[in-house]
């Protein structure tokens, strides 16, 4: 996993029943931080974003990715389209020319 990065695309993953998408995220990021190698980063955008915030229980195992050297990003067009900009609980405000720069260099793990 050193070598990927995670583009986070929702607050949930899978279509349908929401809380049942938000437990299989939450499940999903309490493996991957059990893991011996962590990713290099995780970006967030669209409503993804939210997972970066204190209103989601994802954001617990992505303080202990970020505390394990995984960089979290949050797209700031996103960011300020849910207004969470100035609430996120972990993590910085990205770009997209960020994103870019990630793609072009680490294998991209979609998660949405």
């Amino acid at each position: 996993m050193k070598q990927k990065v995670v583009l986070l695309g929702s607050n949930v993953i899978g279509k349908g029943n929401e809380a049942l998408g938000e437990v299989i995220l939450e499940t999903f990021f309490t493996l991957l931080k059990q893991q011996e190698q962590v990713p290099y980063a995780v970006f967030c955008m669209n409503s993804g974003v939210l997972a970066m915030t204190e209103q989601s229980l994802v954001h617990v195992h992505l303080q202990e990715l970020e505390r394990r050297g995984t960089r979290m990003l949050a797209c700031k067009t996103c960011a300020e389209a849910y207004e969470v900009a100035d609430a996120l609980a972990v993590g910085e405000i990205g770009t997209m020319q960020d994103f870019v720069k990630l793609a072009s260099e680490f294998e991209v793990l979609t998660i949405s």
